[in-house]
């Protein structure tokens, strides 16, 4: 299949049919013993889905992010939940950096085999004491002959487990050195060394199946081959990466929500209370009713936000603002879904408390709900900056 000459109906279609080999038992045994969804993430690069975002020349398809938006909410509503979704989406936005700041020779080098599914990789940004705060990262980069040691801590690294590769910010300037807070970072891209780098599983609500670590870097030496672009120019590069994960975690939430209030919206039907259906009781149906509601206007500001930042206009209101709509709309489809199927809600084999805990991450990362608001406050509404 060529992914590149489909359109976002056939994208829809072709990824639905996909997904859809892996049901409910396969995703609930993922959710109790942890592994790694391989097999779905094999099926998903035989297709060619893991390059969909990626140049044509390296065998991507060259598409932008409205068409990754429809193929996450695909893989996100059919029963995978977040688990699905994160096991593929770095591919879509994490290598951006090397597509738009790469050589060729790193581009040739390092996306083959991230398209073909050959190389996991993960994306070491967040540390412990900086959190959302990536200016006062510590993780230090030192120049040395050949290339640089890195030594420092990262946080939520999410597949470091099954990572061959790591996508790394670090900083090779100490921040009290340098003019401005943004200066002074670097991003490299390099083999995660398990000599040099310990990673430990954080044991975590929901998403077992794609792990989340912290990192422990010591004395891991980096090519200067690896580092992408200019030193110092690290925060700048990360920044085109910012706004495709807004966009694309805004609609995997959706896709959650609606998968949510599918099952919801069976049960209601189904379920027999008092000789009559749960669903003739408008204290069942009009909750479901706005959670409708709410999933379509989120959907609605999604693909308007990626619409903007495939034509290259400015987007980030329209991201951030995608992302908090989608989050929100999404968990509370989840959690409207548990509370209609009442005590079997709580119940394991009916999969909803699965989706809802595998919908919180989308409220909390990969910026909060808190740090949304200030910026579309002092960015659109011409507010004083309130941190």
């Amino acid at each position: 299949m060529t992914v590149g000459s489909q359109t976002l109906d056939q994208i829809r279609s072709e990824v639905a049919k996909l997904v859809s080999r892996f049901d409910d038992d396969y995703w609930l045994a993922r959710d109790n013993d942890g592994e790694f969804p391989h097999a779905f993430h094999a099926a998903m690069a035989q297709g060619g889905w893991l390059g969909i975002t990626m140049p044509v020349e390296f065998g991507g398809a060259g598409l932008g992010v409205s068409a990754a938006a429809v193929m996450m909410h695909e893989v996100a509503s059919h029963g995978g939940g977040m688990a699905a979704a994160s096991s593929i989406h770095i591919n879509l936005f994490g290598p951006h950096p090397i597509v738009i700041f790469g050589t060729p020779e790193q581009k040739q080098r390092w996306l083959p085999p991230l398209i073909a599914g050959t190389t996991k990789c993960c994306f070491g940004v967040t540390e412990p004491d900086a959190g959302l705060n990536t200016t006062a990262i510590k993780t230090f980069a030192q120049k040395v002959p050949g290339g640089y040691l890195v030594r420092g801590r990262k946080m939520w690294t999410s597949t470091a487990q099954v990572a061959d590769k790591i996508m790394l910010l670090t900083r090779t300037t100490r921040l009290e050195d340098c003019k401005k807070p943004t200066d002074g970072m670097t991003i490299f891209y390099t083999d995660l060394n398990r000599a040099n780098v310990e990673v430990r599983r954080i044991e975590k609500m929901g998403r077992k199946a794609v792990d989340s670590n912290a990192v422990f870097i010591d004395d891991l030496f980096v090519p200067d081959e690896d580092r992408i672009g200019p030193e110092g120019a690290g925060f700048s590069q990360m920044l085109h990466a910012l706004n495709p994960e807004r966009i694309l975690i805004g609609m995997e939430a959706i896709g959650i929500g609606r998968d949510a209030l599918a099952r919801a919206s069976r049960y209601a039907r189904e379920r027999v209370v008092f000789g009559r259906p749960i669903g003739m009781n408008q204290a069942i149906q009009h909750p479901l009713a706005e959670c409708w509601i709410n999933l379509e206007a989120a959907h609605a500001m999604v693909m308007q936000a990626a619409a903007l930042y495939d034509s290259g206009r400015p987007c980030g209101p329209q991201a951030n603002a995608a992302k908090f709509l989608g989050a929100r709309a999404g968990h509370r489809a989840a959690e409207q879904a548990v509370l209609t199927h009442g005590g079997m809600g709580y119940a394991r084999e009916y999969h909803v408390e699965r989706l809802l805990r595998e919908i919180m991450i989308a409220r909390i990362a990969p910026v909060s709900e808190q740090m949304i608001l200030s910026f579309i406050a002092e960015k659109v509404l011409d507010q004083p900056k309130s941190y």
